[in-house]
């Protein structure tokens, strides 16, 4: 099949991408000159695993193309994907969709006979009934169809989850655009995906109640995560326990400092207007986005906390600064709210992040950026484990030792037990369980069989 996508970020340059690689003829379409250029080059703007070898693949191949031009690729186009971007709109939360109708807008008098225009982007319940009027009003002929498609990807395992989604959802009520849409994901039947055909409204709504309800539960954790530690019980003990009971599940139950990234903390915000605006409320998602935001700074309070109560002076080590690992991405990152927190409090501020500096460096000036994080940990009063990158567990805690000005280690996702670190001569404090200072450390078995050679 051919398709013609307008917009090449995330969301756009992904599914062409893996489109691309099931054998369609994939154009991808973008108003940035200077991106459009180096894509052609195989060059990738954002860190995803895989996403650059797969877009040279599919660049040699001949099966993707990148483009400024938009009329050549989507006057041939059997599918229009639109996947630009719907990020809050400054000043009231609602998403702001004028991007989604200014594409709508081009693509109208280009349209081909019998293509399906499909809604990726993020949007509002209603948007594809606005993007369907503004193509007809434009459109020479009234043979298309409007879709939504909404993407469940995590940033970071991208293309696994669209090679494996859990579920396909597709809202379109015209049969000839469901047979295209059957088409169009075809390479996954092999893979047994399910694919869901709903109207366009619901599908719509999927996607934010999805967003919404995995942030309420990692707020929910959150919250037993700090129950836990002042009745001494242990959040990860208390996560096993209600994890493995199908009915909830062990996915997002991590506690930690908050959640951020590119969706949930718009998402839930749009998903309130989006009530709102028709006379409804949703109060859990509401007290979810407080609660979160208000995590955020309180975990600053966590490290001053653990240095004794002053941090002005000091030097704190952060270790991982974007909102989730394997990922570039620095959007409400909760590194955001602890750094400014802990400035403001006086202390000075080492990081060290394997793939998102370059996208820090436009937030912080005032913050010293590391080469690795034992030159970030150099005469730190503590070290804060923001961002669970695999690089964080396995590190030697004797050079630490010898590099920190104190040794305390406040874990904020739980990556290592205490008895890891304690052992060491670090102080521990982790998220849901009490502090955990070095005491004596227990003889291996090794070290009880040599004493017992020697004697």
């Amino acid at each position: 099949m051919k398709i013609a996508i307008i917009g090449s970020g995330y969301v756009g340059l992904v599914t062409g991408a893996c489109l691309a690689d099931f054998g369609h003829t994939v154009a991808c379409i973008d108003k940035e000159e200077l991106k459009i250029a180096a894509l052609k080059r195989g060059q990738v703007p954002i860190f995803e695993p895989g996403l650059e070898a797969l877009v040279a693949r599919n660049l040699h191949e001949a099966r993707l193309s990148f483009t400024t031009d938009v009329a050549a690729p989507v006057s041939k186009a059997d599918v229009v994907f639109i996947a630009v971007g719907t990020p809050s709109r400054r000043g009231d939360g609602h998403a702001d969709l004028c991007y989604v109708y200014q594409a709508a807008r081009e693509i109208a008098p280009i349209l081909p006979r019998s293509a399906v225009v499909v809604t990726k982007s993020t949007v509002p319940v209603g948007t594809g009934d606005e993007v369907e009027r503004i193509i007809r009003e434009a459109c020479p002929h009234d043979d298309f169809a409007v879709a939504s498609n909404p993407e469940f990807l995590r940033e970071g395992a991208a293309i696994q989850d669209f090679k494996h989604p859990d579920r396909i959802v597709v809202g379109i009520e015209d049969n000839d655009a469901r047979a295209v849409m059957m088409e169009v994901y075809r390479p996954l039947f092999l893979n047994k995906s399910p694919i869901m055909f709903t109207s366009r409204r619901s599908a719509e709504l999927i996607k934010y109640a999805a967003n919404a309800f995995l942030a309420m539960k990692i707020t929910f954790i959150n919250e037993i995560a700090d129950l836990c530690e002042k009745v001494h019980a242990d959040i990860q003990e208390v996560a096993l326990g209600i994890g493995t009971d199908n009915r909830i599940g062990s996915k997002f139950l991590h506690a930690g400092p908050g959640f951020g990234g590119s969706c949930f903390p718009k998402d839930t915000v749009a998903l309130i207007k989006s009530a709102q605006d028709h006379g409804g409320a949703v109060r859990l998602v509401e007290t979810t986005i407080a609660v979160n935001d208000a995590r955020k700074r309180a975990m600053a309070r966590r490290v001053i906390e653990a240095v004794g109560g002053n941090v002005r002076g000091k030097t704190i080590a952060i270790f991982g600064l974007t909102f989730k690992p394997n990922t570039d991405d620095m959007r409400e990152a909760p590194s955001i709210a602890i750094i400014q927190a802990l400035q403001d409090a006086g202390a000075r501020i080492q990081a060290y992040d394997p793939k998102g500096m370059d996208q820090a460096r436009a937030i912080w000036t005032d913050v010293s950026f590391r080469a690795n994080p034992y030159s970030a940990a150099r005469n730190a009063s503590a070290i804060c484990i923001l961002t669970e990158w695999e690089q964080f567990r396995a590190l030697d805690f004797e050079r630490l030792g010898r590099a920190v000005a104190s040794p305390i280690l406040v874990d904020f996702r739980n990556i290592y037990s205490a008895r890891d670190v304690t052992r060491h001569g670090f102080a521990y404090f982790g998220v849901g369980s009490a502090p955990e200072l070095p005491g004596p450390v227990e003889p291996t078995t090794a070290e009880y069989e040599r004493v017992a050679a020697a004697e």
